[in-house]
This record gives structure tokens, C-alpha cells and sequence, in this order.
């Protein structure tokens, strides 16, 4: 195990080749790989030398210059796996509030209270804005990126609007959409893209934006607790979030995620694409007693998925027409969100 933050361990690849060849018959596992993107090229000739699976582990956070490094030097050599924070499939049963609240990252859901929680998203969010994302590359003040992850934040949930950011961080909008790539490369935001079934129809066309931790989304808002969250105008766009991102760090092997919405009102938080056929569309609703809306039931009729849902926190599961049916979160990820 090699920690590149470690300087005892930066010290073991002073020659990197003679450290590597040296344990060829180990699993070598590189921590922080981002500090030391050269690593690639050396590893490349490596496996080419002696072919076998699970020769090395490398872990870090990504970035588009990682990623390009390790896709370019690696191309065929290399599978990915994206390391979520928890999901409430892996928590005990009745922890879904403080999930929503906390965010999956370890430490920021098992601190022994809400100040030591808020205490730890503070200083992540700290430490992440001022030392790692401008390790990853991304040439921008500390004071613009937090006030563009702000931004992002009461945008929550909502279709991106580039004039505006730009505007009032006085930015371009090609900017703009450079900075939200690199938080997406980042696994900081979510860009869902719009789902497009009938080109003569008036669609949406910019992506939905989210926070991906619903804890970080809550520390940039100021909510303090389960309380402030019921009572601030985010909770509705907060549980929709929180939904999405339960969902596809299950799906996304198997699904193409979109939403869709015209601008004649049709809309669904949620779609789950396989093979260009979409399998499930889902409405997320933050309410005990959800109903059909026109607009939701225009959406299911021109999406035409194999199976409708209305998600809602704590519901029961019950079928609420032919073809749509309703049940909690916890429900559809256990019960009906088929992965392979």
C-alpha cells in the first residue's frame, strides 16, 4: 500500500521501477494517484510485461487530467469503479432522515451529533475548495468557487440557466460550463441530461443541476438540522436530489440516466434508459399523499416506460392507476429497481 500524501511513501517510488518490479507478484495499491499522474506510462509497460487481473489498485479523486491520463496511457488495461458515499440500502432500517440530512461521506454521517457534523462538512468544503480542486487543475479563486457551488446550491434540482451564473459571477458562459464539467469530473455536482423522445416537440434542452451529497447541499444552505430542512424552501428540490443520486449509485451500470420536460408542462424527475428503450420513469414527490398530476401523466404517456413510480419518502407500496404505482424509496431500490 502506497499513500502518495505519505512522504515515507513518496520516498519507496524515489525509483519507481525498481519499487514496482519488486513487487510483481503483489497487488500494489496506489493512494492519491492524482499527485503523481506520471505513474501511468510507467504502469503501462508493467502490465504489458506480465499479463495478469488485479495487478494494481489506484485510488484518488478524479479529474479530467486524470482521467485523460489514465484513459490515454491505459486504454484497454484499465476498468473504473466510481466509490460512493453510504446508500441507505447499506444502513440499518429507520435512518432515512439522517441520511438525507448528513450525506453519505462516512464521517459527516456517523459524527456523534448535528454540530460535529456541521463541524466536519465545514472543513471538507474548506479543504476541498482552497487545496484539492485546484490540485485536480481547475485554475479558479477560492472565492468564485464557493459562491458558484452556492449558486448550484439554491439552483438545486433545477434546469441549468448559464446566463444567470455567468451574470452574476461575472464569468463567460463558456466558463461556466467548463467549471460545472470539472465539478462533475469531480463527483461534486450531477448534470442529468434531458431525455428527448419526439425532436418536434418543444424540450428542455439544458441539463438538471445537483449537488451530489445531500449533507454538502445542506451545509451550503446554512441548515443546521432535520428541522431546518422541513422548514426551508429547498426541501422538496432536496428530497428530489437525494432520491436521484440513492438511485443511480445502485443503476449506473446498468442505465442511462435523463429527465424530461416540455415546455407544455409534461414532466418526470427521472428516467432510467436501457438500449435506447426507457425502462423505468419515476416522479419523485416529497409528500405522505401523492396524486397524478396532468403534467405527470402526459410525461408517462410520451415517455412510454416499461414501468411508472411515483417515490415518495415513507409511502406505502400501493398501485395509484394501471401503470403507475407508488412506494418509498427504500421500496423501489430493494424491491423493483432490477440491476445487471
Amino acid at each position: 500500500y502506497i499513500d502518495l500524501e505519505d512522504p515515507r511513501d513518496r520516498i519507496k517510488l524515489s525509483d519507481p521501477m525498481l519499487f514496482f518490479h519488486s513487487n510483481i507478484d503483489k497487488l500494489v495499491i496506489i493512494d492519491e494517484v492524482q499527485l503523481m499522474p506520471e505513474i501511468f506510462s510507467l504502469l503501462r509497460s508493467l502490465i504489458d510485461q506480465k499479463r495478469r487481473s488485479a495487478m494494481y489498485m489506484i485510488l484518488g479523486s478524479a479529474s479530467p487530467v486524470i482521467m485523460r491520463e489514465s484513459s490515454q496511457s491505459l486504454a484497454g488495461r484499465i476498468g473504473y469503479f466510481e466509490l460512493s458515499g453510504f446508500n441507505i440500502t447499506e444502513l440499518s432500517s429507520g435512518v432515512l432522515d439522517k441520511h438525507w440530512l448528513r450525506g453519505g461521506f462516512p464521517d459527516a454521517y456517523l459524527a456523534p451529533d448535528d454540530k460535529y457534523w456541521k463541524l466536519w462538512l465545514d472543513n471538507f468544503i474548506k479543504t476541498y475548495i482552497e487545496r484539492d480542486i485546484p490540485m485536480l487543475g481547475l485554475n479558479i479563486g477560492p472565492i468564485t468557487l464557493r459562491n458558484l457551488w452556492t449558486m448550484i446550491a439554491h439552483n438545486h434540482g433545477q434546469v441549468a440557466n448559464y446566463s444567470n451564473l455567468s451574470r452574476s459571477l461575472e464569468l463567460s458562459s463558456t466558463t461556466i460550463k467548463k467549471y460545472l464539467d470539472f465539478l462533475e469530473y469531480a463527483f461534486i455536482i450531477r448534470q442529468l441530461p434531458p431525455y428527448h423522445i419526439n425532436l418536434k416537440k418543444r424540450l428542455v434542452k439544458s441539463p438538471k443541476l445537483y449537488i451530489r451529497d445531500s449533507g454538502v447541499l445542506h451545509n451550503l444552505l446554512n441548515i443546521d438540522s432535520f428541522s431546518d430542512l422541513e422548514s426551508h424552501l429547498i426541501k422538496g428540490s432536496s428530497w428530489e436530489g437525494y432520491a436521484v443520486e440513492q438511485i443511480l449509485q445502485l443503476s449506473k451500470m446498468s442505465y442511462q440516466p435523463y429527465f424530461y420536460r416540455t415546455h407544455q408542462g409534461s414532466e418526470c424527475d427521472l428516467i432510467l434508459v436501457r438500449s435506447s428503450k426507457p425502462v423505468y420513469a419515476v416522479e419523485i414527490k416529497y409528500t405522505s399523499v401523492p396524486k397524478l398530476t396532468k403534467g405527470n401523466l402526459l410525461s408517462f404517456e410520451d415517455i412510454d416506460a416499461d414501468r411508472n413510480f411515483i417515490i415518495t419518502p415513507d409511502s406505502d407500496d400501493f398501485l395509484i392507476s394501471d401503470n403507475v404505482r407508488v412506494c418509498n424509496l427504500e421500496t423501489f431500490l430493494e424491491k423493483y429497481l432490477k440491476i445487471s
